[in-house]
């Protein structure tokens, strides 16, 4: 699966992957991989990431158009 708004998110917040990753703890080939759906994101990533955004976890995995936490 393809996560554009992984991408999205990154660059709105002036971030580049190797941050992101560090963030995460994983290398950033890794990361770069789940921005391009080469690797499927695991959930405790999507959870996390959502957490540093302030956003829902619906947002990134485009469930939702809304941006916003509930």
């Amino acid at each position: 699966m393809y996560y554009p708004r992984l991408k999205d998110l990154r660059e709105d917040h002036d971030l580049v992957q190797k941050e992101v990753a560090a963030y995460l703890s994983i290398d950033q080939r890794v990361y770069s991989n789940y921005e391009t759906g080469k690797r499927e994101i695991p959930t405790r990533f999507v959870v996390a990431l959502a957490k540093f955004y302030k956003t829902s976890t619906d947002y990134i995995l485009g469930l939702s158009d809304n941006p916003k936490t509930r």
